[in-house]
């Protein structure tokens, strides 16, 4: 697929740049089997913050009233098997992927040929940014620590649900706005179409990745990054 006029690609992750298997198999079994350690962590403000979110989230999503540090990692441990897209989760997976990570437990998958592309696509002066609903450290983790290597350099932009939720129309126009492009401009890649809809009413160009296993479902898609070029 060839493309023109474009400034800016923004990819998703999970089934885009990374398996959805890596995400299911390794990372989220990894935060439910360590999550008790977030109880040791208390005296981080990012922990903190998270426990108090959790708490309000807890009675305003789900009508249910917790205070205790059980009742708070019990939630959490719930959200995550329901992987339920709450920020608070969301960052204390981050939090728990980080030790991991340096720990040397873990290692971001990537497909193959997505580190020499991103490398092209900066050598062509296009601009590379992440939204993905996993935290921006968490997204910065699987990056930094991939089997491929450190490819944060590539990346100048990342979002998460703070810049809003990814099926959410207004949220790719609070995007181009951030970063003061024409959304004609922004090239979004993902492998869910909900998501693909709601760029595309706000004019960003699309395209689906139909990884191995998967039924296309946008009216432009790829299977691999290798099948995008530029004029």
């Amino acid at each position: 697929m060839i493309l023109s006029k474009i400034s800016f690609i923004l990819t998703d992750i999970e089934g885009t740049t990374s398996s959805i298997s890596f995400v299911a198999e390794k990372l989220f079994p990894y935060f439910r089997n360590n999550i008790l350690d977030l109880g040791e962590m208390t005296d981080n403000p990012v922990v903190k913050e998270a426990f108090e979110q959790t708490i309000q989230l807890a009675k305003s999503e789900d009508g249910e009233t917790i205070s205790t540090e059980q009742e708070i990692i019990d939630k959490l441990y719930e959200w995550s098997v329901e992987d339920r897209k709450i920020t608070p989760l969301k960052t204390l997976q981050g939090v728990l992927w980080d030790k991991g990570y340096r720990d040397g437990e873990l290692k971001g998958h990537v497909y193959p040929e997505v580190a020499s592309n991103l490398k092209k696509w900066k050598e062509k002066g296009i601009g590379l940014g992440v939204f993905s609903s996993g935290s921006v450290p968490a997204q910065k983790l699987i990056f930094g620590y991939s089997i491929s290597g450190d490819l944060t350099p590539y990346f100048s932009n990342y979002f998460d649900t703070n810049t809003g939720g990814k099926r959410d129309a207004e949220t790719y126009s609070r995007i181009a706005e951030i970063l003061q492009l024409e959304a004609s401009e922004i090239l979004f890649l993902s492998d869910i179409v909900e998501e693909l809809e709601a760029a595309d009413s706000n004019g960003f160009q699309t395209i689906q990745l139909a990884r191995e296993g998967m039924t296309p479902s946008w009216k432009h898609f790829v299977t691999s990054f290798d099948e995008i070029t530029f004029e």
